[in-house]
């Protein structure tokens, strides 16, 4: 694939709480990078993948239901250059349904950057990505270092879902995703020259 095309990015909502916040906060980032980068966004909302947290033995074959669940997740993930989580704050971590999609994958994840936009409370879902750090770190995938995050997230978006001081989040948007984009063509390159080996 050219090294100058234009990275596919994946785009994930992590809650799947019943009232959950996620969905407007991907929706306003998706807007935003198609608009003000012209990327291929895939949108990913874990809501339609209930996988179970039960998982075959090693070498063995998913449920069917499993399996039909993977069958509409897993390429999306493996075709993606590059992921952006969307993510809360659950008990200073991240939703269980977000480790449990990543714990389903290994090799997806295989030498591609990660993006993070939290939200939540006081904190604005800073301690869910540093421990998500340490768990794409093990997955060999490579983290972000600059961040969006919103914090006391339902009153920073209009009753449309948009952010009411644009600016900020727009300018942090910006920085994150020049910087994955950035790694997401380097690594594009390095894995079609030399496959990534584990």
């Amino acid at each position: 694939m050219p090294g100058n095309t234009t990275p596919r990015i994946a785009a994930m909502t992590a809650s799947v709480r019943e009232g959950r916040f996620g969905p407007t906060v991907t929706r306003w980032f998706v807007d935003h990078a198609r608009e003000s980068a012209g990327l291929d966004v895939d949108v990913i909302d874990l809501e339609d993948f209930p996988l179970p947290l039960k998982q075959p033995d090693f070498g063995k074959d998913p449920s069917p239901q499993s399996a039909r669940l993977l069958n509409g997740l897993s390429p999306r993930l493996a075709a993606a250059d590059a992921f952006v989580v969307v993510t809360p704050e659950y008990n200073h971590s991240f939703p269980a349904s977000l480790k449990n999609v990543i714990d389903w994958h290994n090799q997806e994840w295989h030498a591609k950057p990660v993006g993070f936009i939290s939200y939540g409370g006081i904190s604005g879902g800073l301690r869910a990505v540093e421990h998500l750090r340490l768990v794409f770190a093990e997955l060999h995938a490579v983290t972000i270092r600059d961040t969006v995050s919103f914090h006391v997230a339902w009153e920073q978006f209009d009753p449309e879902g948009r952010p009411t001081s644009p600016e900020g989040c727009n300018a942090a948007a910006k920085t994150m995703l020049d910087q994955l984009l950035w790694w997401a063509r380097a690594l594009r390159e390095a894995r079609t020259a030399h496959p990534y080996q584990v």
